[in-house]
């Protein structure tokens, strides 16, 4: 047996474990979802819980709907992309995927009114470098919040280090994440080895990725298994190619006759490719006017809400003092150095 042979045989099984894994895999069991509707009902709930909460106070005027909840939402996802692709060390696309979900995970259950979510962000890039086994202390962590002082660092880290459990209890400690970018890489060799029309299956590799970024940003990760978003990003790229794969669906991966598999991986990836035609970054007036917002929310309520959880005194509760509040990471901490998401964008001033 040749040594190619050896290598594409080893990765097949490497994808079967994978697959195999996911199958049994709390992300399969407990954070895949049927349709849009479902996580939209419970982002609804998180907000409408949390209005009601913070209504009794009589000054509903000031709070978050859903709209605006969603808007600063996608805002807060963006800047966190910027913050993990400008890393320094660079971080593992897997480790940048696992960030994401634990964030979107996260506000599915919890309004931005409640946990604010640049720290939240924060937090979940940092949690995600543990689980990947991206090793980095923390002190490299906070040192990619460019221009806090070292001082300034020092408190941000204990901020996330306060919120660190939170953010494990509430993702129900299903720290494990499956992304698309290990089955893509099988896919890749597998086409290489076993689809000979297709010359230069690299060629595929570009828009591919280019495709699982643009789906981050979406609701796919919560939506479609990893194996099918990685197979729906090497079809689409060949489609934007003018190649045309189905020998290899029908030959190499015996969809020869299921027929009803195929049909589902049409519609999944007509749904996927809504979803992130669909996608939009958010106004920046509309960011503008819905941060003043989420600031006077947290300014207001911070006294009465999630004492304990953030570390204050109460109720003879003695805790570590919240060193910080949300409001009062700088601006700046996130100004990074490039964009490397596949938006346009300036220098990365977290407001």
């Amino acid at each position: 047996m040749t040594t190619s042979n050896c290598l594409v045989r080893f990765f097949l099984f490497d994808n079967f474990q994978v697959l195999n894994m996911y199958h049994n895999s709390s992300h399969k069991t407990f954070w895949i979802f049927d349709n849009e509707d479902a996580l939209e009902k419970l982002r609804c709930e998180a907000n409408t819980k949390c209005y009601n909460k913070l209504s009794t106070s009589g000054k509903e005027s000031m709070l978050l709907g859903r709209y605006e909840e969603q808007v600063l939402f996608r805002y807060y996802e963006k800047r966190l992309l910027d913050f993990c692709n400008a890393f320094k060390p660079t971080m593992p696309k897997a480790v940048v995927g696992t960030a994401i979900m634990f964030f979107r995970r996260f506000y599915l259950n919890n309004s931005l009114m409640e946990y604010h979510p640049r720290i939240i962000m924060l937090t979940c890039a940092y949690l995600s470098c543990k689980v990947d086994e991206f090793n980095v202390s923390s002190t490299q962590f906070v040192g990619n919040l460019l221009q806090e002082t070292p001082a300034g660092q020092e408190r941000v880290l204990e901020q996330i280090l306060e919120f660190e459990l939170l953010l494990i209890q509430q993702l129900n400690f299903h720290l494990v994440v499956h992304t698309p970018y290990r089955p893509m890489e099988g896919l890749l060799i597998d086409i290489k080895t076993r689809y000979p029309p297709l010359e230069n299956p690299e060629s595929l590799r570009k828009s591919a990725d280019d495709f699982l970024t643009r789906a981050n940003t979406t609701d796919a990760g919560l939506l479609f298994a990893p194996s099918q978003i990685a197979l729906i990003a090497i079809l689409n790229s060949a489609s934007r190619a003018g190649l045309n794969m189905d020998s290899y669906l029908s030959e190499c991966m015996g969809m020869k006759d299921n027929r009803e598999y195929i049909v589902k991986l049409n519609e999944s990836m007509r749904r996927m490719k809504k979803l992130i035609k669909d996608y939009e970054l958010p106004k920046a007036e509309e960011v503008s006017a819905y941060k003043e917002k989420l600031e006077r929310v947290h300014l207001e309520f911070n006294t009465s809400t999630n004492k304990r959880k953030r570390g204050y005194e109460e109720d003879g509760h003695v805790a570590k003092i919240q060193c910080r509040t949300e409001d009062e990471v700088s601006n700046r901490s996130l100004n990074t150095r490039t964009s490397a998401t596949g938006f346009s964008s300036g220098r990365n001033t977290l407001r």
